[in-house]
């Protein structure tokens, strides 16, 4: 085969592959209902539904064979060679989304290179959020907790101008249940405030969503019989912001995590104290700890 026409097949694969993605796009923007920019519309207890289902092996629609992960990385810049789909996730009875992580990063990687950074796409495999493990402000944090992990995720959606910042608690007990925080800027500046507390009888992986009023406003609970994990959610009426459901299925993923990360930071604080391993952080992180106002 001349250089030419090698030149030619390999045109004409990338044009497929793109137009593969523009009509998968067309699709999506077709049969995704538009909802109330403010709040999702709920069900008719009240309450807005979803699903978290973890899947078991990577033998799954989206990712099986080398022709689907090409045509992954085709649809999304957000889909790196290395991230592997976990989960899906379920609303009327339809998949709306996908949750995956970056699995070189996490399993691969060690020291302060190991990183947890995992995404939510739509079904069709669009971006709509990122959650980051910030090694740096965790860090920061452990120390400060003398040694107690206190992990903290800086969360980007697609169409937000303020980042979230999801943080677990250093007020912790031993045997009693953790708390995480985080809070949202509302279309007029205004913060709400937001907790999820692990419920105190637990089997399954459940946390109680409380607004800053101390009312409880959400749900997720955990099935101790499901084989990779499932969780059923739920947000009420008034709270369902298309934010806030973002951060309660990036926190259903991110509980599949939740153990390793606590052993993770709480060995980087002993390496790093002992003097094992030098602080550093990848670039990434470094940029978002930048000041906005520098100079450039």
């Amino acid at each position: 085969m001349t250089a030419a026409r090698a030149l030619k097949v390999v045109d004409a694969a990338a044009e497929a592959a793109a137009a593969d993605a523009a009509r998968d796009a067309l699709e999506e923007a077709a049969t995704t209902p538009k909802a109330p920019d403010r709040r999702e519309v709920p069900g008719k207890d009240g309450w807005h539904r979803f699903v978290v289902d973890v899947w078991i092996t990577n033998f799954n629609f989206t990712e099986f064979g080398i022709y689907k992960r090409a045509r992954n990385k085709s649809k999304s810049r957000q889909f790196t060679s290395d991230m592997d789909i976990f989960a899906e996730i379920i609303e009327n009875g339809e998949r709306t989304g996908l949750l995956g992580y970056r699995e070189d990063l996490w399993k691969k990687a060690v020291g302060m290179d190991k990183r947890l950074v995992f995404k939510l796409f739509t079904a069709n495999l669009g971006w709509r959020a990122t959650a980051d493990l910030m090694l740096g402000r965790s860090i920061q944090q452990t120390i400060g907790a003398r040694g107690l992990p206190v992990m903290t995720y800086s969360i980007n959606t697609d169409d937000d101008n303020f980042m979230i910042y999801l943080e677990r608690s250093a007020n912790k007990w031993p045997f009693l249940p953790e708390y995480f925080s985080f809070f949202l800027m509302d279309e007029k500046g205004t913060p709400e405030f937001y907790r999820l507390r692990r419920d105190v009888i637990n089997l399954g992986g459940d946390y109680t969503l409380y607004d800053e009023k101390g009312v409880m406003v959400g749900h997720l609970d955990g099935k101790v019989l499901s084989i990779g994990g499932k969780w059923k959610g739920k947000v009420k009426e008034g709270h369902a912001s298309k934010r806030l459901l973002t951060v309660m299925k990036l926190f259903a993923g991110m509980i599949v995590f939740n153990t390793d990360c606590r052993r993770h930071m709480r060995s980087l604080y002993r390496d790093i104290r002992a003097g094992r391993i030098a602080p550093k952080l990848e670039r990434q992180e470094a940029d978002l700890y930048m000041n906005p106002r520098r100079v450039r």
